[in-house]
């Protein structure tokens, strides 16, 4: 058992390691860049996903709504997950079918100067690339993490972080260390550029 646990340690470890080697991280940068723009054009970020995927949406969401960095005591930043509302996701699941559920909040919650992260493991999650399709339809830029390959949604993104790997576990845990750069980035930006600021209490 202590083999096993140290194989997902080393596993995890190694993946890192070689996107380090093979990334210039650049497409973070620029997924960062477009989100502060959007952000200080009064548009919100939204983010969608399945799972594990979706606790990642909501998780990389309260870093921009409340905060990052305890350092950074700062004003909120526009962001929703779209698999909060635990209502309205059985409804559309019962009445409509779940695989609109994405779709449905982007074409109603989205307005064009918004962005949409869309975080999937495989890529080819039905809900995420009829989100992803609304949203191109709609002007809305569209980001995506990607494992897999990128599967079918690497299609359709504007720009796309894409892990090398097929294990999902291993995608998810890669996943969230480009979502904190990605949030940790963007927060800086702001502040840098006085978009947001450090609350006055």
């Amino acid at each position: 058992m202590k083999i096993q646990i140290e194989k997902c340690f080393r596993e995890s470890a190694e993946l890192k390691l070689e996107i380090i080697k093979n990334s210039d991280f650049k497409v973070l940068e620029k997924i960062g860049d477009s989100i502060v723009k959007t952000i200080a054009d009064s548009g919100k970020l939204m983010l969608c996903g399945n799972g594990g995927s979706a606790s990642d949406a909501q998780h990389l969401a309260a870093e921009l709504l409340i905060r990052l960095k305890p350092k950074n005591n700062r004003e909120g930043v526009p962001a929703i997950a779209l698999s909060l509302d635990s209502s309205t996701l059985t409804a559309c699941g019962n009445d409509l079918g779940y695989d609109l559920i994405y779709e449905r909040l982007v074409k109603t919650l989205g307005k064009k100067n918004d962005c949409l992260l869309a975080i999937t493991t495989s890529g080819n999650s039905k809900n995420i690339t009829k989100a992803i399709k609304a949203a191109k339809n709609m002007g809305i830029k569209v980001f995506g993490f990607l494992g897999s390959g990128g599967g079918e949604a690497i299609n359709y993104c504007d720009l796309a972080f894409l892990v090398p790997s097929y294990d999902t576990a291993r995608i998810q845990e890669s996943q969230i260390v480009a979502g904190h750069a990605l949030m940790e980035y963007i927060e800086d930006s702001l502040l840098e550029k006085n978009i947001i600021h450090l609350d006055s209490e």
